[in-house]
């Protein structure tokens, strides 16, 4: 028994913009290869992308969860191309060819700290280690100013720091101009702190989650790319805030 995959795709297409809510702008079928309104990037897109590289795709096409979930497995970032409106990425600090992400640690966050370290380096990333190098007693803040400063002058591309409940961490990194620091505590503070905020460093509570599910996090936080449109509009108010502070 044969199927037709260009009805299938429909059908598929049809479920997903009424879950979205975007039923509206379903064109009619007898014209659905001349009006469809936004692009749509399925997993077929993503498994034709080489592994570990970019897929590229127009702002505001509609993206399906298992291209997602594809994108993940296959280490694939997806990117959308900037619009009138949104600012090209800046260049991307790097060594050796590797992008750079700056980690630091109190005490609290040492042990989880090591763990990641070496998980980074798997992964394939160039990693700065800004300490602690001990369980020993630390402040935090220090920690966290150290990752924030390089992620904000540019030598490292994202920042994680581990305290023992990543709430102060991410208080004091978000004091240094240019860093938008995200507690993140499950896969959906992840991919909402980086799609809707473009967060550049991530804070973790070393003793309120455990290792599997903070390499999960690390993984979903550094691959999901930031969404534009809507949000760069509110990312430009935040950073807005920050520049009226800095003037006085």
């Amino acid at each position: 028994m044969s199927f037709d995959e260009q009805k299938i795709r429909e059908m598929v297409r049809h479920v997903l913009l009424r879950t979205l809510g975007l039923e509206k702008s379903l064109p009619t079928p007898a014209s659905a290869a001349t009006r469809t309104r936004r692009p749509l990037i399925t997993e077929r897109d993503v498994e034709a992308t080489a592994e570990g590289g970019e897929l590229r795709y127009p702002a505001g096409a509609l993206i399906t969860p298992l291209a997602r979930e594809v994108a993940l497995r296959r280490r694939v970032t997806l990117v959308p191309e900037p619009s009138s409106t949104v600012p090209g990425p800046s260049p991307t600090p790097s060594a050796a060819g590797k992008k750079v992400v700056a980690i630091g640690a109190d005490h609290g966050g040492f042990a989880m700290k090591e763990m990641l370290k070496g998980y980074l380096q798997k992964e394939g990333y160039a990693v700065l280690d800004c300490g602690t190098t001990s369980p020993d007693s630390v402040d935090y803040p220090d920690y966290a100013y150290a990752v924030a400063r390089l992620v904000s002058e540019g030598k490292a591309w994202r920042g994680i720091v581990v305290d023992g409940a990543g709430i102060g961490s991410c208080m004091a990194a978000n004091k240094v101009p240019g860093v938008r620091a995200a507690m993140c505590y499950d896969l959906s503070t992840a991919v909402n702190s980086r799609e809707h905020n473009d967060a550049n460093v991530l804070t973790l509570g070393g003793r309120l989650i455990g290792d599997n599910l903070a390499q999960a996090i690390v993984k979903t936080w550094l691959e999901t790319p930031f969404g534009g449109g809507r949000h760069q509009r509110r990312v430009d108010k935040i950073m807005e805030i920050e520049k009226r502070f800095l003037k006085k």
